[in-house]
């Protein structure tokens, strides 16, 4: 028996839990905002979790240059589109947990909401005097495939990116 188990925790509860997501949302945050963008819009955040939280769109999103944008990775799914339509799906089932991982990146002060314009601005390690968290080894790379997605989105406005990835906010 592990210690996990005695706590009740499956691998499950273990990957998607709210502090992950909030460090992932923060990462996209900072991703979103590396070319000048001031704040990424709240529903792109939603999108976040299920696009990295499942494999193959992990996977792309890992394997697709930064540079290279966000319709190429859609494009990698044009014989698969099943798959690229199924983020839509991810994201309503995964919005609970999107909204507490927010709620907790703001808590830890990593993001500031803004509700008048619905806007998230995270802030660099700089900002808060803090050391860069550690991420056990599973979870390696998912830093920067959030940074990846941020940077991706904001070249886009939220209708292409909805348009893109065949998403409905």
């Amino acid at each position: 028996m592990t210690a996990l188990s005695t706590l009740g925790l499956t691998e499950l509860d273990i990957v998607q839990n709210p502090a992950i997501g909030a460090y992932l949302i923060w990462q996209f945050t900072l991703g979103y905002q590396e070319d000048g963008a001031e704040a990424a819009p709240i529903p792109l955040a939603f999108l976040v979790l299920p696009m990295l939280l499942h494999r193959q769109t992990f996977d792309e999103v890992a394997s697709t240059r930064k540079a290279s944008g966000l319709p190429l990775f859609a494009a990698k799914f044009d014989k698969e589109r099943e798959i690229l339509m199924g983020i839509h799906g991810r994201a309503v089932q995964l919005r609970p947990l999107s909204l507490q991982s927010i709620g907790v990146a703001a808590t830890s002060k990593l993001v500031r909401v803004d509700y008048d314009t619905a806007q998230l601005r995270g802030y660099s390690l700089d900002l808060l005097n803090a050391a860069k968290p550690r991420l056990p080894e599973r979870l390696k790379g998912f830093a920067a495939a959030a940074d990846k997605l941020g940077y991706w989105f904001s070249k886009l406005g939220l209708a292409q990116v909805a348009s893109t990835l065949r998403v409905d906010f």
